[in-house]
């Protein structure tokens, strides 16, 4: 695999990929929080998630292998059973962030020409993601560029827009502190297995992984605030009234086609390379390609407004899974792919799996959600099984 990945383009990628109308929307379930416990719990996430990010990141930048492959590090033949859950999470994602998208220009369009055209913009979304990906996965063109900068300045304008208003909603409190850290830890897991599909292309394998983690964290946690202070101090709970309140009709459009592009783009692309994992028949581009076009499907067919269980769900299966990896790859120095079924890697997962769920449905409410004491659990239990069982 070629090293042609910059540390400027890691940043910029995974910058671009933070920047998405998906995270503004759980941005707005944390305002019961008010705006200061909420923003607490919004970097405290992205922290926590930070940490996982970097961590899965720097494993396939330093070794070469994209997310899968290092799955099979730890797991072997069992990496096939998480590249399918990602190929499936990735459709989730794929169909959320164009229904999501086609929501919010609809909305803009009805008010500004009176056309309600939700499947058109949805099926312009598809096209342009699909176009999207034959421009290739780990470059920045000039268009790319243009496309950054430009979310970039009309997020940070619809920031200050935000920040203006008055106070219109108090904190109800109806929220506890660990479900709003839960909910911005889980975000950043939700990449952890397409991460390294990425930064294993890294010329410089550290300070790629640092750019994309850097560059990923800083504008999710934005727009999760985003969110949070569209609800606090405009009382809107919806992106298009804020995007007409704030006068950027047609700007809105822009951008919300545009962060939903560079966004879903790393899902299919991705989905592509976790199906080659399944079977070398699946190529990446054609798998690519299959992924959007069911995505913009299940968009037009499925009303996709509440995803909050689809997020805890990402969590206790890929926390687990990362747990024992970091444990195998950082403590115990594993770095070579096992060819054969790791069940002891498996039954560890499966504990964590299900002990997540177990919390979850036992309404437990731990400092700091869910995903971070059930990862240290596996963590500590795969170092001591692994040493004990060598």
């Amino acid at each position: 695999m070629s090293r042609s990945l910059s540390s400027l383009n890691s940043g910029l990628i995974w910058a671009g990929a933070g920047i998405s109308a998906s995270a503004i929307v759980v941005g707005t379930w944390i305002a019961p929080l008010g705006w200061q416990q909420g923003l607490l719990a919004i970097v405290l996430g992205h922290l926590l998630g930070g940490i996982l990010f970097f961590a899965a990141g720097f494993i396939g930048a330093k070794t070469g292998k994209n997310a899968m492959q290092t799955v099979q590090i730890s797991f072997g033949k069992g990496s096939v059973f998480f590249s399918l859950a990602n190929v499936l999470q990735l459709i989730g994602w794929t169909a959320i962030m164009i229904y999501t998208g086609a929501e919010i220009s609809n909305a803009l369009s009805l008010a500004l020409w009176d056309l309600s055209a939700f499947s058109l913009w949805a099926c312009v979304l598809g096209v342009l993601i699909i176009l999207w990906l034959f421009s290739g996965s780990n470059q920045v063109g000039k268009l790319k560029l243009f496309t950054l900068i430009a979310m970039f300045v009309l997020t940070l304008w619809l920031s200050l827009k935000v920040l203006n208003g008055q106070n219109q909603i108090a904190a109800s409190g109806n929220m506890p502190f660990s479900t709003a850290v839960e909910l911005a830890t889980i975000m950043p897991l939700s990449w952890l297995p397409l991460v390294s599909d990425y930064t294993s292309k890294a010329k410089k394998p550290l300070a790629a992984t640092l750019s994309a983690s850097i560059g990923y964290l800083i504008t999710s946690a934005w727009m999760y605030a985003l969110g949070l202070g569209m609800v606090l101090f405009t009382g809107q709970s919806e992106i298009a009234p804020m995007l007409l309140l704030t006068g950027m009709s047609l700007v809105g459009i822009i951008v919300m086609i545009l962060s939903t592009v560079t966004t879903t783009f790393l899902d299919a692309y991705s989905a592509g390379v976790s199906a080659s994992n399944i079977s070398t028949k699946l190529k990446e581009t054609p798998t690519a390609i299959a992924v959007t076009l069911i995505g913009t499907v299940l968009a037009l067919s499925l009303p996709v407004t509440q995803y909050e269980n689809f997020l805890l769900l990402i969590g206790s299966v890929f926390a687990p899974m990362i747990a024992v990896q970091i444990a195998d790859f950082f403590v115990l120095r594993r770095t070579e792919s096992q060819q054969n079924m790791d069940w002891l890697a498996f039954g560890l997962w499966f504990i964590g799996f299900m002990l997540y769920h177990g919390l979850s449905y036992s309404n437990v409410h731990l400092p700091l959600g869910l995903t971070i004491p059930v990862m240290l659990v596996i963590f500590v239990t795969t170092v001591i099984v692994r040493k004990v069982t060598k």
